[in-house]
């Protein structure tokens, strides 16, 4: 009789389901077609020598010869370093910066607006003004450190600076939106803890330190995973700045994935698509799982 009892809720719950099942179909079958799809395909070129209109199967070969070409290496490298610094500054830069825009400043409406101007630009756009910006010697930068007695450097031209100047430029367009989510995990800690954290004496590094940093981890976790995903992805702002230039020591694998299709290894770029496709997946989905655990025992 208990069982039974019991056994009532849930299949009652599972008739009176807000939606029948069939409502899913549309978005099984929009993900099917432009995810699923596409990947199952990716993997299977990625395994071939293609061309438009013909495709020979040659196993791994693709991905031995991924794995043995120097530049290629190299691109993999500089994702990973450019996604690390990407993202590490993000996180710091945007965390600070929503403190002081969720503290009792003046125009701190304004200044959150100007701030995230930069993340509606277009990334192309941004690319070009910095480039034009960072030229050795006509540029405004360095035209300007000049005005102070300060040699400027090669910020693009200089193969041990041009990835982390674009890194920087892309910090300063993305950091907005950093900003802003953190400024709404901020907003959303009740004043409670604030309020009781007075009345126990706390200055305001106690508070940072106690309930504004632990309180804020969801935040943190979301801009983690935006920032890491997007600097590994990247390609757009290093092709407008660099083209993975000069050489190849500002090539990431998008760079390097889409010089692979100018000059016809349509193979050898599937096989690269596959390789940032598993390295986005083992990178994002277990710190994905670790974060959220941290964040839930917090």
């Amino acid at each position: 009789m208990n069982e039974a009892t019991a056994a009532a809720p849930r299949s009652k719950r599972r008739t009176n389901s807000a939606y029948p099942s069939w409502f899913y179909l549309p978005a099984a079958i929009i993900y099917a077609a432009l995810f699923l799809f596409p990947t199952l395909a990716s993997l299977f070129f990625s395994l071939t020598r293609w061309t438009l209109f013909d495709a020979t199967f040659i196993g791994f070969d693709n991905f031995v010869q991924f794995f043995r070409e120097p530049f290629l290496v190299k691109g993999l490298v500089n994702t990973l370093i450019y996604a690390v610094m990407t993202s590490g500054l993000k996180v710091v830069l945007g965390f600070l910066l929503a403190v002081l825009l969720t503290s009792q400043i003046m125009a701190r409406g304004y200044l959150r607006s100007v701030l995230f101007f930069p993340v509606l630009v277009s990334t192309v756009g941004v690319g070009i003004t910095f480039t034009v910006m960072m030229h050795p010697t006509t540029g405004v930068i360095n035209e300007t450190l000049g005005l102070f007695g300060i040699k400027g450097p090669g910020w693009l031209t200089d193969p041990n600076l041009a990835l982390f100047s674009v890194a920087l430029v892309d910090v300063w367009k993305g950091v907005g939106l950093a900003t802003v989510i953190y400024i709404a995990g901020i907003v959303s800690i009740p004043q409670e803890y604030y309020e009781a954290s007075r009345i126990d004496g706390a200055n305001a590094w106690d508070n940072f330190w106690n309930i504004t940093l632990p309180l804020a981890k969801p935040a943190t976790v979301t801009v983690i995973i935006l920032s890491l995903i997007g600097g590994l992805r990247s390609f757009d702002l290093i092709w407008a700045m660099t083209k993975g230039g000069p050489g190849f020591t500002s090539d990431v694998i998008a760079s390097v994935i889409y010089k692979q299709y100018q000059a016809g290894f349509y193979g050898l770029s599937t096989a690269g698509n596959v390789v940032l496709f598993i390295m986005v997946a083992i990178i994002i989905i277990p710190l994905s799982g670790f974060l959220n655990r941290q964040g839930d025992g917090a």
